[in-house]
């Protein structure tokens, strides 16, 4: 029997690895939102996501950055102003967010 590619059981595996940038909801919920609806402010976004805490957004939108899928373009201004876009590594989810999206129509059922 062939050895496999990957060792899935010690989570060092191409799936793992994307999983383990999206930990939580949070993050694949900007994601979306960014692709939906393009560059958008602090809170504007805030406002598409009023279940999330600030201190949650603040670290979800460091993290995104620090990972290079999304822009945060600070201007130099009063009041302070803060915009948020994705990267060309952001989009490149949009297919895997989509497929998700649709599986998720297909076979979501309320409880």
């Amino acid at each position: 029997m062939p050895q496999p590619k990957f060792d899935y059981y010690s989570f060092d595996c191409p799936i793992t690895n994307t999983l383990s940038i999206f930990e939580g909801k949070w993050k694949w919920l900007i994601i979306y939102i960014l692709a939906e609806e393009g560059t958008l402010r602090y809170g504007v976004l805030k406002k598409c996501l009023p279940n999330i805490t600030h201190k949650m957004l603040s670290q979800q939108l460091k993290e995104l950055e620090k990972l290079q899928l999304i822009l945060r373009k600070a201007y130099h201004q009063i009041p302070p102003k803060v915009e948020y876009s994705l990267t060309k590594r952001g989009s490149s989810l949009m297919p895997i967010l989509d497929l998700m999206c649709k599986w998720g129509e297909k076979n979501y059922s309320k409880k």
